[in-house]
């Protein structure tokens, strides 16, 4: 929600592709029709892993892709959670129908060429009010937002319905026990079927997991996803 693929996702796909993965750093389009066209790569042995709240998006993208033969995911958020009621259920159904109702405004001036708004994100700047999470978080003059019209659209995603549906293809979630975020480790794990693991790294926020190769945990990564074709 607030980074490009230059920040976490390609320090991952590096150090995978560094265990001998061929390993491909996007934003935001699936990847799979991509992979499938080159001479190099097996069809029947395609992964996938999701950091933060591109977690929540690959799990929805594998209910729907079994091409998808196994899926990680790391500091996951669970958009559907957190974009209409926030963290700790924060916004109520009231301030939910009104940012609904800015957003759909919003989108009248963004068709006729009007200065476009930004919203959500990580914070540009901080404040002696910023709360520990806006803190971790906070990539001041480094930050991306979503636009104000387009941010409801994660109001009607619901990636963990169905869920259990990926089983029997293997699922690892990855969460620091110190994070914000952990719930929705907790929440997809209890609803997925098995073959699936927890893993909880010790010491470990939200944020520290996005860059921190001294507590990510590459090695299980590497083996989860040999393992899981073997």
């Amino acid at each position: 929600m607030g980074a490009v693929k230059e920040q976490s996702a390609n320090l991952y796909a590096t150090k995978l592709a560094e265990q001998g993965f061929i390993t491909v750093s996007l934003d935001l389009p699936t990847a799979v029709d991509y992979l499938g066209t080159l001479n190099f790569v097996d069809r029947g042995r395609i992964e996938a892993l999701g950091i933060c709240g591109i977690g929540s998006f690959v799990i929805s993208a594998a209910k729907i892709d079994p091409r998808l033969k196994a899926i990680a995911t790391s500091t996951m958020y669970d958009m559907d959670a957190v974009s209409p009621h926030r963290l700790q259920h924060a916004q109520d159904i009231d301030q939910r129908k009104q940012v609904i109702t800015a957003a759909a405004e919003q989108r009248w001036i963004d068709i006729h060429g009007g200065e476009r708004q930004y919203t959500s994100g990580t914070l540009s700047n901080l404040t002696a009010n910023s709360t520990a999470v806006d803190r971790e978080g906070s990539t001041p003059e480094l930050t991306t937002h979503p636009t104000l019209s387009s941010n409801t659209k994660s109001m009607n995603f619901y990636p963990f319905n169905d869920i259990q549906t990926i089983s029997p293809r293997p699922l690892l979630f990855i969460s620091g026990d110190q994070a914000h975020s952990c719930e929705f480790s907790e929440d997809a794990y209890a609803r997925a079927a098995e073959p699936k693991e927890l893993v909880w790294v010790a010491g470990a926020g939200h944020v520290d997991l996005y860059d921190g190769t001294e507590l990510i945990p590459f090695a299980k990564l590497t083996n989860f996803f040999q393992t899981s074709l073997a």
